[in-house]
């Protein structure tokens, strides 16, 4: 399961709104290879699931993950920052054992 901070939350609300998307568009997290420990997360509004995805909701907000990305992901934390020490979303991820110094790659 993928779960959102409530600053997260309301910063996805925030951006679906300036963007024009309806509230049907969803949160669609995924892993892809690549960056400099070896992953990369992705992040993007979605509107369509395929019948192998799976469909999370925490605190108002549906997030889509593929199955393959759910194995790297599972028990993510989707946080944002807006602080003097970065700012954007920030992936809490317990599964990975190194993270690159800006913190967009991951490995497990």
């Amino acid at each position: 399961m993928v779960t959102v901070s409530e600053t997260a939350k309301n910063k996805i609300v925030e951006l679906r709104k300036a963007d024009g998307f309806q509230d049907d568009y969803q949160i669609r997290v995924g892993v892809l290879g690549g960056g400099c420990s070896g992953l990369t997360y992705n992040l993007e509004f979605n509107s369509e699931s395929k019948p192998s995805d799976m469909i999370f909701e925490d605190k108002g907000v549906k997030i889509i993950v593929d199955k393959k990305s759910l194995l790297y992901l599972a028990g993510t934390v989707l946080e944002f920052s807006d602080g003097l020490n970065g700012k954007g979303f920030q992936f809490i991820n317990p599964n990975a054992t190194r993270t690159c110094g800006c913190g967009e790659s991951f490995a497990v």
